[in-house]
């Protein structure tokens, strides 16, 4: 897997031992407002120190730039708990910023 290009709006986020890249692309934001509803009320979460597990699992799915093969969905958020909120929140940071802010 490449590296997270900042450049483009990329976040890395390390789970299960494997460096995940995430791009908030408008493709991957739309699937994930599906899911979760409107983003700017999920930023408002998030801020207010409200933003639920799942929302964040969610989200992060969605802007999976490659997903490896054998990676479920539940897997991945039980490798995001796993790896612990302190090690999600800067990638949660980032992927919030690119939604109120874009590149």
């Amino acid at each position: 897997m490449m590296p997270a290009n900042p450049a483009r709006g990329e976040a890395s986020l390390r789970v299960a031992g494997e460096t995940l890249t995430l791009r908030p692309s408008f493709a991957a934001l739309v699937a994930a407002e599906g899911e979760l509803g409107p983003l700017f009320a999920l930023v408002e979460r998030a801020a207010e120190g409200r933003l639920a597990l799942t929302e964040m699992v969610a989200l992060f799915w969605h802007c999976l730039r490659e997903r490896p093969e054998a990676l479920t969905r539940d897997a991945f958020g039980e490798a995001v708990v796993a790896g612990g909120l302190a090690i999600a929140t800067p990638a949660l940071r980032e992927v919030l910023r690119q939604v109120l802010a874009g590149r």
